[in-house]
């Protein structure tokens, strides 16, 4: 987490009214499975796409590095893996945002830290053409590919980390939490986030004004961070500052 010095006055404002208190998670024999979401080339490699990071960016790094110490420590131990890979069809819109890791670029590809999970037998990795992974992952048949595997695996907790925190993993985590209250996973009890292998991107108002774009496109990353965490929370999820993992 950064130093409270470092974090502008209005997230420090915005922080103080509408708090968010992660807390410390221990992983021991629990049935926990962790789902990434959208860790591509296209959000989290520098210079990959329309909306990867023009240059490295320190919250972006930090989510990569943590993501692949929990993905390997899950591997290890033989618990579960999902993970969501953003595709889309070439030419296909997705409003407001411009063209972005579309299939056959590279940028729809897992960033190059995570790319062993391919080869891994206990990951599942799911192809989804629409922010929200959990619609996403709907088959032609109506199944979903996300309800499946919390079932077949009976799983009690999920794990969620990746980026945007504020776009995809919110809209995914708030659609899972209504379809847990739907009973839809019997076996899931608790959705926990964690904040720091969560990252978003940064455009300043006065940079997106100077590309000709709305002022809804203004996007300052501490601050949609701090928001995406909040509104997790209100809505029941639990958010986790460090994961420790038993043995």
């Amino acid at each position: 987490m950064p130093d409270s010095a470092d974090i502008p006055l209005l997230t420090r404002q915005v922080a103080a009214a509408l708090p968010v208190a992660p807390v410390s998670l221990k992983l021991d024999d629990e049935a926990v499975g962790l789902v990434i979401v959208d860790e591509v080339n296209g959000f989290a490699t520098v210079g990959a796409g329309n909306l990867a990071p023009p240059v490295e960016n320190p919250q972006v790094t930090a989510m990569v590095s943590e993501t692949d110490r929990l993905a390997r420590a899950f591997s290890e131990r033989g618990w579960p893996v999902l993970a969501f890979l953003d595709t889309h069809v070439p030419g296909k819109p997705e409003p407001p945002y411009p063209p972005h890791c579309e299939a056959g670029t590279g940028e729809e590809e897992l960033v190059p830290e995570l790319k062993w999970l391919e080869q891994d037998g206990k990951a599942t990795l799911v192809r989804k053409d629409c922010i929200n992974g959990f619609v996403g992952a709907i088959r032609e048949d109506g199944s979903n590919a996300v309800v499946d595997w919390v079932n077949v695996n009976k799983l009690a907790r999920l794990l969620v980390v990746g980026i945007c925190t504020d776009i995809c993993v919110m809209d995914f985590v708030l659609t899972l939490l209504s379809a847990r209250n739907h009973d839809l996973m019997p076996s899931l009890k608790d959705i926990s986030v964690h904040a720091g292998a969560c990252a978003t991107y940064d455009l300043p108002k006065d940079v997106a004004a100077g590309l000709g774009l709305p002022e809804t496109a203004a996007h300052p990353q501490d601050l949609t961070h701090h928001m995406g965490l909040y509104f997790m929370a209100s809505r029941g999820a639990e958010i986790v500052g460090d994961v420790v993992l038993a043995g």
